[in-house]
């Protein structure tokens, strides 16, 4: 028989959103644990936006400057039509956005992101391998059962692990998330290929067509090395077990060819190509109950139309983190009704127009996102 380990502050879940909360909670002097259920870290993923909003959350933690060095810092979010090339948008990001949002707009690949993350964590308190496989709510604590045979009681516990929470299972019950009737496709393309072509390409543009089908393309490190896309279709259905399948340069100009020269020379530097479906919930009516509470996906998972999903979840690890100050984790219930009286109307808005997939297509004040400071928001 195993002892059981007691720890003040359990986070389920090492993503980019139960990371930061975890750094978060350590830097305001939470005793805090993280327990992931993947075997160990890999880089996994492809390209992420990280908002001005959520770089100043990365500034409290001392990682700004390090992903400000890694990624790529576009000068403007175009959007253009994927037949024409004419330009619906130009938002301006660069020195505008250091300027009026008061840190930069970088995008990045997703686990070069992950790996400073995980790197600037306490190790001896970042537990891999522990998959989540019961949850027992006690008096005075929460008892965790993985599936290598430990046992944690904590005091608190975070639910940062995803669309497919057990912990918001715990709190609401077994749902399946809906299939929301779209997939994207991610691709890491040639950079040979693609500068061979002649074609100018931008660091950060949005390709548009019918139905709302498009392209995002944009470049994952500074030195321009690297260069992905996503897409969004809609498609009548998703049959496959798996979490993602293999697509191909074939399907990819099924769906887009024809299409403006420079769409055409991305497709055609398509080398591996893999195709995923997008998931939705509702907005959530219970963010929190007794010693649990959610944040990010496990919460509020959205399309990632408006490249504001993993950005969300920094910023409700952010502000949890602040109640959790404010109030003390004594009066647990007070901090966590202050966290979601503070989070609830934005992440709602923003899982809202991100599902809808209007944001960016035409001229619009892009502030109310990324001048947001979630380090000082006025709670509740």
């Amino acid at each position: 028989m195993h002892s059981i380990d007691q720890v003040d502050i359990a986070v389920i879940g090492a993503g980019l959103g139960g990371a930061a909360a975890m750094a978060l909670l350590d830097d305001a002097g939470f005793s805090v644990h993280c327990f992931e259920q993947a075997p160990v870290f890999t880089r996994l993923g492809a390209g992420i936006h990280i908002g001005p909003n959520v770089m100043k959350v990365f500034r409290r933690i001392g990682l700004e400057d390090r992903l400000a060095a890694i990624g790529s810092h576009p000068d403007f979010w175009f959007s253009r039509d994927g037949m024409t090339g004419e330009y619906l948008s130009r938002i301006e990001l660069g020195d505008y956005a250091k300027r009026e949002y008061g840190a930069p707009y970088i995008t990045i690949h997703r686990g070069d992101l992950h790996a400073e993350q995980i790197a600037a964590l306490p190790q001896d308190r970042l537990h891999f391998d522990h998959r989540l496989t019961d949850i027992t709510e006690r008096d005075s604590d929460v008892l965790l059962t993985f599936a290598n045979g430990k046992q944690v009681a904590a005091k608190l516990v975070i639910g940062a692990d995803g669309i497919n929470s057990m912990i918001r299972e715990k709190l609401l019950g077994v749902e399946k998330p809906r299939f929301s009737g779209w997939v994207g496709h991610r691709a890491l393309v040639n950079m040979d290929k693609l500068r061979a072509s002649g074609v100018d390409f931008e660091p950060c543009v949005k390709w548009w067509w019918e139905q709302s089908r498009h392209i995002m393309a944009y470049a994952t490190k500074g030195n321009g090395s690297e260069y992905y896309y996503v897409t969004g279709v809609p498609v009548d259905g998703w049959e496959h077990e798996t979490g993602f399948v293999d697509s191909s340069r074939e399907e990819m100009e099924a769906i887009f060819g024809g299409s403006h020269p420079v769409v055409n020379a991305l497709i055609d530097a398509t080398e591996e190509v893999t195709k995923w479906p997008f998931w939705n919930r509702d907005p959530l009516n219970l963010w929190s109950q007794g010693r649990l509470c959610l944040l990010g996906d496990a919460c509020h998972p959205m399309r990632p139309h408006m490249a504001q999903g993993a950005c969300m979840a920094i910023e409700d690890a952010a502000v949890l983190t602040r109640c959790l100050e404010e109030v003390g984790t004594t009066d647990y219930a007070s901090a966590f009704a202050l966290y979601e009286a503070t989070r609830r109307e934005r992440a709602t808005k923003v899982q809202t127009i991100s599902n809808a997939n209007t944001w960016l297509k035409e001229p619009e004040d892009p502030a109310w996102v990324y001048a947001h400071d979630p380090l000082r928001v006025q709670l509740g």
